[in-house]
């Protein structure tokens, strides 16, 4: 199934987005309605929670009394946290519960406000995240939650900011505006991305790659972008996953296609085999065929390697599965740390690619022009590692 998580600074409107998903087909997991679940009367969530911070945050209907808790842990780092050891462990299970019961081509969306703050975002194959203005924001909850605009900002100024969340997000949806826009956003989303990814990931297949050529400028969030795919493959694999983010893309300032190439290094080919179906289940599944470095003067001229590509639509990936120590490892992060460094080389190549884009419309064309390019930089970028002494790393 497609795991989608969403989340959004209060008042931003994440609950409208779930809505509208939900409508489409999406089984949602709201993590607010679940964190009342878990300490309603009776549970044995409720009664830790009363043992920790007493019997007056309870009303006279036995549930909690939500303001008095509050008052307790607001400005108090410390109650926040022991509170939230009681409660995100019995979220995370009944979360755990549902998606189990979820059919396998479900779209499940898990709506978690503190899916940032929590660490969680790797556990998802997509992560969408709602934002607004502030101004915006506080009117909303002065006008539904009955707020007042001291206490609004003090919410907002409680939770990460927008620049922490859209570092985190796969999909950026602004809320500023009516609801005719916002449905047009969602089902231009639903059907462009989440239907297709699902599928994918089902299916155990890639999303088609573009074959037309389109290099693009440079694009700064493009690290970003890699570290959030490299963080669902360290998830999917275990936290020691040695996974480097490689190619133009990796360079600043390099022109290229928009398309991220990653590496894992692995021991041996057998594990990267051993590693296949974890990737295809995080949507990073295997591509077909036999596929090969070249070895730049290495005797033996290539080097077996797997390949994998992003199931997702909306972001082109090529995962690079590279025994450590091979000539195509080495040559992938010589490359890339040689053009971060020398400034002449990077323009030279950026010039190159502007030569080949203009002379070739197809992808396969435009990499074997780039070649001759390839042999010359695998000799200028070993000089330049013996002159400064470099060694591979991650």
């Amino acid at each position: 199934m497609l795991k989608v998580g969403l989340t959004g600074g209060i008042g931003a409107g994440k609950s409208a987005v779930a809505q509208r998903l939900v409508q489409r087909g999406a089984i949602l997991i709201d993590s607010d309605v679940l964190a009342r679940e878990v300490v309603a009367a009776g549970t044995d969530g409720q009664a830790e929670v009363v043992a920790a911070f007493g019997q007056e945050i309870l009303g006279a209907d036995g549930e909690l009394d939500r303001p008095a808790l509050g008052a307790k842990i607001f400005g108090d780092p410390a109650a926040r946290r022991h509170l939230e050891t009681i409660i995100h462990p019995r979220v995370r299970a009944g979360a755990a519960e549902m998606l189990s019961s979820a059919a396998p081509d479900a779209i499940v969306v898990n709506d978690v406000p503190l899916l940032v703050e929590t660490g969680i975002a790797a556990t998802f194959h997509l992560v969408i995240v709602v934002e607004a203005d502030t101004d915006r924001r506080i009117r909303r909850l002065v006008e539904t939650r009955g707020m007042t605009e001291e206490q609004a900002t003090a919410r907002i100024a409680a939770q990460a900011d927008d620049a922490v969340r859209r570092a985190a997000a796969d999909v950026v949806i602004t809320n500023n505006t009516g609801f005719d826009e916002l449905d047009a956003r969602i089902e231009d989303l639903w059907t462009t991305r989440l239907l297709p990814y699902e599928e994918n990931v089902r299916l155990k297949r890639h999303a088609p790659h573009e074959r037309a050529l389109h290099v693009v400028p440079s694009d700064p969030t493009w690290p970003e972008q890699a570290e959030r795919v490299i963080a669902r493959i360290r998830h999917a694999l275990g936290g020691e996953a040695e996974v480097s983010h490689i190619g133009s893309t990796a360079v600043p300032g390099l022109p290229a296609k928009d398309l991220l190439d990653l590496m894992l290094a692995v021991p041996t080919l057998d594990d990267a085999d051993k590693a296949a179906e974890a990737l295809a289940r995080a949507g990073l599944p295997q591509r077909e065929g036999e596929w090969f470095d070249n070895a730049r003067g290495v005797p033996g001229k290539t080097w077996p390697k797997r390949l994998h590509g992003n199931a997702d639509p909306g972001r082109s990936v090529n995962l690079h599965v590279r025994v450590t120590g091979s000539p195509g490892w080495r040559f992938a992060l010589l490359m890339r740390d040689h053009l971060r460094a020398d400034t002449a080389a990077r323009d030279g190549y950026a010039a190159a690619k502007e030569r080949w884009a203009a002379q070739h419309s197809d992808v396969e064309s435009y990499a074997d022009a780039k070649e001759p390019w390839f042999d010359a930089e695998a000799d200028a970028a070993q000089s330049w590692a013996e002159a400064t002494g470099w060694q591979a790393a991650g």
